[in-house]
């Protein structure tokens, strides 16, 4: 296991617990990271909250998953939590604590404290590389001679994407640009159509808008930015910049007008089911909250639910859908897996389930057993099976969302109804495969 984080420690144990001898490399304190500050593993760097409790929300699910997956980050977590309401909030120096505690004190896991440089080679035993956003140069550089430099990617820039079911259809429009779409009638966007007036607010709101200081790695790195300007700084070139740019109506008529828009924001579809959608050319560097109070005033997005909000930040990760099987299991050499936020799974509870199943199928492989593919219908099932087979241009990393899910066949009108009923499904489907398995996975 390369990387001791909270994938690479989750994986670790995974494979231990079923019989396995794991090394597990960890290049802290050795050679440090611009973001850690402790040698311990599993050290949160950011948040000190893993998110939601509550089942019917999708990072609650993901945990109740992992709980009845025998996973150890989110014991650890639940031994360390602080009050929170419906959160799951730790004392994070107790709980990097007591994952280091546990790891070490397993009788069939080494932690060795020296950086990796290379690749194992095609005999060598099953191995997770869990190494995270902030993968060494010179492992990234073998892992770019492995999966080809165009599949790694070291600067991330994401969209915010929304819920289908929040944006306001009666002030929305579809339609592509001269009708020229793939779908019957030319429909593949979402159009939020924008007056004059409603623009110049919405573009004062922008450029006043409170940004993420860039830390030190990021801000002395020429190529941060490159290629892929945040929408509040190509707003501040001029008033007009945007409805010339990412805003421009051309090729796009109201239908309840009969006229061009002065500006309009596209929105489009980012998953297979069609219930989600990302605003196009809206990667930003604002704050969360900041992001959630201007972008809902674009007309038929006031209620917007967002599932992802946009960012731009250093982060390496693969292009997992041109590399990966959903068993996290690597095409291009069979005994490597990759689990964590290198493959893709944002978030600390989705590098988590990324990196439990990196673990039970490096472990499966070890002994001959067929490689574990959670159903689709659970939150871990999605999550991996997005980065697997989601659209290799322009793939970006995800967190959890029930938009990720299969839809329900009889979904009920009411939203917090068809989450219970998402949650009962995949709990219900989880049971199943486990007493498949005979309970040795997560036993």
């Amino acid at each position: 296991m390369i990387g001791g984080g909270l994938a690479g420690s989750e994986a670790a144990w995974q494979a231990a617990e079923q019989g396995q001898h794991v090394t597990l490399y960890e290049m802290r304190p050795e050679r440090p990271t611009p973001a850690h500050t402790t040698d311990r593993l599993a050290e949160l760097v950011c948040s000190n909250s893993l998110g939601s409790n509550l089942v019917d929300r999708p990072a609650g699910l993901l945990k109740e998953e992992l709980r009845r997956l025998g996973s150890l980050v989110i014991a650890c977590a639940d031994a360390t939590a602080l009050p929170a309401g419906g959160a799951l909030a730790v004392d994070r120096e107790n709980f990097a604590r007591l994952v280091t505690e546990r790891v070490l004190s397993h009788p069939r896991i080494t932690v060795q404290r020296a950086e990796v440089t290379a690749l194992p080679r095609p005999e060598d035993a099953p191995t997770v590389i869990a190494t995270g956003p902030l993968t060494s140069p010179a492992l990234s550089q073998a892992i770019a001679a492995l999966a080809g430099a165009e599949h790694l990617y070291f600067y991330d820039a994401m969209a915010p994407i929304v819920t289908l079911d929040s944006i306001d259809m009666d002030k929305a429009f579809r339609a592509s640009r001269y009708g020229r779409g793939s779908s019957p009638g030319g429909e593949d966007y979402i159009n939020c159509p924008m007056d004059r007036a409603e623009y110049e607010a919405f573009y004062r709101a922008l450029v006043t808008a409170e940004r993420i200081p860039l830390r030190d790695f990021e801000r002395e790195d020429p190529r941060f930015f490159e290629g892929c300007l945040p929408v509040e700084v190509i707003a501040a070139r001029g008033e007009r910049a945007l409805a010339y740019g990412p805003l421009r109506p051309v090729g796009l008529r109201d239908p309840r007008t009969g006229r061009r828009p002065y500006a309009v924001v596209q929105l489009r579809q980012d998953n297979l089911a069609g219930t989600l959608y990302n605003l196009v050319g809206f990667q930003t560097n604002l704050r969360w909250a900041e992001q959630a109070r201007v972008f809902r005033m674009i007309p038929g997005l006031e209620h917007a639910e967002f599932v992802r909000f946009g960012q731009m930040h250093r982060n390496t990760f693969i292009n997992a859908p041109a590399l990966l099987d959903a068993t996290l299991q690597c095409r291009k050499q069979r005994n490597l897996f990759f689990g964590g936020q290198v493959t893709g799974t944002e978030g600390y509870v989705g590098s988590t389930a990324s990196g439990w199943l990196a673990g039970v199928n490096a472990a499966r492989l070890a002994t001959g057993q067929p490689l574990v593919t959670l159903p689709p219908t659970t939150m871990i099932g999605a999550l991996c099976r997005y980065v697997a087979s989601a659209e290799e241009k322009g793939f970006q990393p995800m967190k959890p969302n029930m938009g990720l899910l299969p839809p329900l066949s009889d979904p009920p009108r009411r939203k917090a109804e068809r989450a219970q009923m998402y949650a009962a499904r995949s709990l219900r489907d989880l049971e199943a495969v486990l007493m498949t398995l005979g309970r040795e996975v997560g036993s």
